[in-house]
């Protein structure tokens, strides 16, 4: 589990349209680095929404933000376009971001067991420090506490 003021891991992950993305390409600027369970469903679609419409706010501070799941480029690009979705998607099908962030855990639904991504964000100062984490994030308010924790 990463803690506040570790070094944020780097990545090179398939990213939403084709090519990839690495965390190191935006070393000098914040990163906002959020963890989703799945691709348009309804609790992933609020917190994407709720990032793509304050992402005018985000880019006031020169900060990035960047969605990472276990779906596929494909799933990506889909829910990119349905929501108009204007920041990276990254699709970590074998799940090794998600585990080296901490966020792949055993979760319950109606007494099953199964593992799945932890709703997390990560935010990543311009040194590629952890300056803030959030674990088992609910989504209303969140958007406007990573802002807060970004501007101070």
């Amino acid at each position: 589990m990463l803690e506040v003021g570790e070094d944020a891991i780097d990545f090179t992950l398939a990213r939403d349209g084709g090519g990839e993305v690495r965390l190191s390409d935006f070393k000098g600027k914040p990163v906002v680095l959020y963890f989703y369970p799945k691709d348009d469903t309804t609790g992933c679609t609020k917190e994407a929404c709720g990032f793509r419409d304050a992402l005018p706010d985000f880019q006031k501070l020169d900060a990035e933000i960047i969605g990472v799941s276990p779906d596929s480029v494909k799933k990506h690009d889909k829910f990119k376009e349905k929501y108009d979705l204007p920041f990276i998607l990254a699709a970590d099908e074998e799940k090794q971001v998600v585990q080296e962030y901490g966020v792949w855990v055993e979760k319950s639904m109606y007494g099953r067991k199964y593992m799945g991504v932890e709703r997390s964000t990560f935010l990543i100062d311009a040194n590629g420090k952890i300056k803030q984490s959030w674990r088992k994030v609910k989504v209303p308010g969140h958007v406007e506490a990573v802002l807060k924790a970004l501007e101070g």
